[in-house]
Parts: structure tokens; C-alpha cells; sequence
């Protein structure tokens, strides 16, 4: 809000009479049915001048491409085409040095750019709203910003998914245990771990092609709700501002904001992603595990313990995914009683949509940059897929292999990991008398499958994590990347 817009830190107490009604005028854009002024608190609570104004490119690129196709039917000749351009040209520059002055008082980006455009150029102005609404002007304008959005996200959720490759690569045979229920379970390679990180990224990016390919359709034509009198041709301006199609439907163009829930769908499941892997880092980076450390840079310490380093940058976007869930909700209440066509409702999407854009830029951006510099503690990785018998379903395999059935070989395996945990002795740690004395089935080569490599290896198909294995499936990752953000 400029310093003109209220002389009080209080909207309901500037400019008000003894009858709370506001001196000011009225807006002249829409003010002639009124007989009075908008109350001064109705005036400022109504306004979203305050947040959508960040769409002001998006405005601008709209009314050019308007006001070429009114042009182009004789709505407008070459001289206002040439004012108005040169105008908006001037208003987006004054926009981007911070030198234009938004008022609350004409409520949003749009009135305020066609107020200004019109104290520039006079009639020309005025006659650049023929054939639109507002309606159907800020669906648009959302459109170009959710447009704009999922490419930035897309690239940022690309540089991560780059980054990730090489930290793989490295890892490819770094054993560390793999869990379920946090239990230790069965070694894996870290390479392989990150490729199961990979993998959830990818398929948020492939969502964000999709989200992109069903909003790349322009509401501008569909006026108030039911359409224009005018010989427009929206042909003109799809063309102009790279849509790829019209919106068919005049009602469900104005009115609806599916769109805006699929992205922050996208942003919530992301941000799930996100969270899950930020909480491996804040354990692996604990005394307790101690499998991994965050270069300083991304961490903070203690104003009272001297000795902490504390991973605030994952544990933020876990908390982060928290309000992408909020915003989520928010939209999803906005939308499911509302009657057709447009309503003041959808005022309110803007600022749950905008912040889901924040939030997962900004995630995306800090992971981008932290996950590729993980510095790895392989010795620590592998001393803990020593620890809780992480071969033993090896073992049972192998049994199922020498003509055991596999239910039997269950409680072989059992006898013997009950037997190790009495005498704190791991399976492969076991003399080939010890394992004998659970079955008669196990013989010396019982050993290539005990060790932690035999236990990897093994795993050698696709989606396994045999160190070979996580290294074709990187390759076919680099290809399978380049080709997941397809938007048009």
C-alpha cells in the first residue's frame, strides 16, 4: 500500500466520517452505479492490489496481446495501438524500478495498470477493456503466472534431479543397511538409496509437465461469463500469448481454479518428497546414526550448547510441508460450494497459490543446492549394515536354493540370528560349524552370500541394488530426464 493509500496504520480510521462512510471518490471504473463511496475498511478489505500485484508482467502481456487483436477487428486503430503499447511499455518499466505508486483504492493489478495507462494516454485507455473482463483478464493472468511457476519449478526440480545423478554415481557400491519400520532389514548401496530419491523427484517434475499442459488454455474472450458482443478473435490472442488452445466453455473459463488446485496438489506432494528425504538427512546427521554430514553452510548452531550443528535447512522444509498441506486445503474449501460463474471467493486463491510457488521454489532451490555436496561416511554406513543380521534373508535364500522350502529355511534363519543375538555374533561371523549345526542344507559357500558384497550383488536385475545394477539405471535416468518435463 503507498503512503497516499491511508494516513493511519488502521484502514477503517483514515478518511471516514462520523457515519463510517469514506470521503474519498469512488473508483471511476466501476463507480457509476453507486450512489455512495465504498466504506473505507470495505474499500481496503476488499482490495487484493496488495498480493496480486506481483502478476503485473502477466497483466501487461495480457493487455498487449488484447489489444493487437482488437486492432486487428477495428476496435482500435494503429495510433492507439502505438499509445497504448508505449504506455504499458513505460508503466512495466516504473513497475520494475519500484517507482509506481499501487493503490488500494482501485483495488487491483489490473484496474491500477489500466488506471495509470489511461492518466498516460487518455481515450486509448479506456478503450483497451472493449471485449473483457475482469474476469476473465485475472484467469488469465493466473494462467501465465501458474505458466511461468511450473517452468521456474521445473527447473529447479531439474537441477536437483542433476545433482542427485552424480552423488549415485559415487555411491554406487557404498554399503550401507537399508530399513523398514527403521529396522535394519537388508544391505543396500547408498547410490542405490538415491536413486529411490531420484525416482519420487522425477515423477513430481513429470506432474508439473501435466499440470502445465491442462492450464496452457486461455480464458481471455470468455468476458464476464457468457462471452462478448464484440467480432473478437480469440485465435489472435491464444497465438500471441502461446497458448495452446481456448478455453471452450465461457462459464468454466472465468470460473474456475482447478488449475491452481492441481499445481498446489503437485506442490503438497512434493513437499512430501522433500520432507521424507529431509528426514533421513536429520537422523543420518545425528551422533546416533553419524552416516552423513551438511557442509556448514546449510546448518546453524546453539546460542547455548557450543558443540551443536543443526541441520535447519531439511528440518525447515519439513516443517515447510506443513503449510503447502494448508494451502492445499484452502483452495479445495474455496472451490467446492461455489455456484457458477465467478465469485468474490476466488479473490482468495491467490494467496494460498502464491505462497505454494514460494514455498516450493524456495525447497527446491535449497535442496538443489545442499544434496549434491552430502559429505557420505562410508565406514560408518557399513558398520551399521553389519549390525542387526542384515543378511539373513540371504541366508534363507540360499537354503530355498539347496531344495529347502522357503518357510522351513524362515525358521532356520530364525534359530541362527537367535543364536548370533545370545552371543553377539553377526551370521557371517559364524564359523560354517556353528551354521551347520541349523541346518545340514549349508555348506562353505554359504559365505558368498553372507558378506555384505554377496548380498548386494545379488541383486543384479533391474531396480536391484547391486552396485551394477544402480549404474545402468543411472544411465537410463540421464535419458528418462531429459524427456520428464515435456510441456507442450
Amino acid at each position: 500500500m503507498s503512503s497516499k493509500d491511508s494516513s493511519s496504520g488502521t484502514p477503517a480510521a483514515a478518511g471516514v466520517d462520523g457515519q463510517g462512510k469514506d470521503k474519498a471518490a469512488t473508483n471511476t471504473q466501476w463507480g457509476g452505479r453507486f450512489s455512495e463511496s465504498t466504506d473505507q475498511f470495505v474499500q481496503a478489505f476488499t482490495a487484493s492490489v496488495q498480493f496480486d500485484q506481483r502478476m503485473y508482467r502477466q497483466d501487461i502481456e495480457g493487455s498487449r496481446a488484447h489489444a493487437a487483436m482488437l486492432t486487428r477487428i477495428g476496435v482500435l486503430d494503429e495510433t492507439d495501438l502505438t499509445a497504448i503499447r508505449q504506455g504499458l511499455d513505460a508503466i512495466e518499466k516504473e513497475i520494475e524500478a519500484g517507482n509506481f505508486d499501487w493503490s488500494v483504492a482501485l483495488e487491483d493489478v489490473h484496474m491500477n495498470i489500466e488506471a495509470a495507462l489511461t492518466a498516460r494516454i487518455g481515450d486509448a485507455g479506456k478503450r483497451l477493456h472493449t471485449g473483457r473482463s475482469r474476469n476473465d483478464q485475472v484467469a488469465t493472468d493466473i494462467r501465465l503466472y501458474m505458466r511461468d511457476a511450473c517452468d521456474a519449478a521445473a527447473a529447479e526440480c531439474t537441477r536437483l534431479l542433476e545433482g542427485l545423478l552424480p552423488l549415485a554415481q559415487t555411491h554406487a557400491a557404498t554399503i550401507m543397511p537399508g530399513f523398514t519400520h527403521l529396522q535394519t532389514a537388508q544391505p543396500v548401496t547408498f547410490g542405490h538409496h538415491v536413486m529411490a530419491w531420484f525416482e519420487m523427484l522425477l515423477r513430481d517434475l513429470e506432474r508439473l509437465g501435466d499440470t502445465r499442459r491442462r492450464l496452457n488454455r486461455m480464458p481471455l474472450g470468455a468476458a464476464a461469463l457468457a462471452g462478448t458482443s464484440y467480432p473478437i478473435d480469440r485465435q489472435i490472442t491464444r497465438e500471441l500469448l502461446h497458448f495452446d488452445a481456448v478455453c471452450e466453455n465461457s462459464l468454466d473459463a472465468v470460473s474456475d481454479r482447478d488449475f491452481a488446485i492441481e499445481f498446489c496438489s503437485n506442490t503438497a506432494i512434493c513437499l512430501m518428497h522433500l520432507s521424507r528425504i529431509a528426514e533421513e538427512l536429520v537422523l543420518w546427521m545425528s551422533a546416533q546414526f553419524r552416516f552423513i554430514d551438511l557442509p556448514d553452510r546449510f546448518c546453524t548452531g546453539s546460542s547455548i550448547m557450543p558443540q551443536k550443528k543443526n541441520p535447519d535447512v531439511p528440518e525447515l522444509v519439513r516443517g515447510k510441508t506443513g503449510r503447502a498441506y494448508g494451502n492445499l486445503m484452502s483452495l479445495l474449501t474455496l472451490m467446492k460450494s461455489q455456484p457458477l460463474a465467478y465469485n468474490k471467493d476466488n479473490q482468495e486463491d491467490k494467496e494460498p497459490l502464491f505462497d505454494s510457488v514460494d514455498t516450493l521454489l524456495g525447497s527446491l532451490r535449497a535442496f538443489a543446492d545442499m544434496l549434491p555436496a552430502i559429505q557420505v561416511r562410508e565406514a560408518e554406513m557399513r558398520a551399521a549394515a553389519r549390525d542387526g543380521f542384515s543378511t539373513a534373508t540371504d541366508l534363507a535364500d540360499y537354503l530355498v536354493r539347496k531344495g529347502l522350502a522357503f518357510r522351513d529355511a524362515h525358521e532356520v534363519v530364525g534359530l541362527a540370528v537367535a543364536h548370533g543375538i545370545r552371543h553377539s555374533q553377526d551370521l557371517a561371523d559364524m564359523s560354517l560349524e556353528v551354521l551347520r549345526g541349523f541346518s545340514d542344507h549349508i555348506e562353505a559357500d554359504v559365505f558368498d552370500v553372507l558378506t555384505l558384497e554377496g548380498s548386494v550383488n545379488a541383486r543384479s536385475h533391474i531396480g536391484g541394488t547391486a552396485p551394477a545394477a544402480v549404474k545402468e539405471a543411472i544411465e537410463r535416468a540421464r535419458g528418462r530426464l531429459a524427456s520428464a518435463y515435456m510441456p507442450n
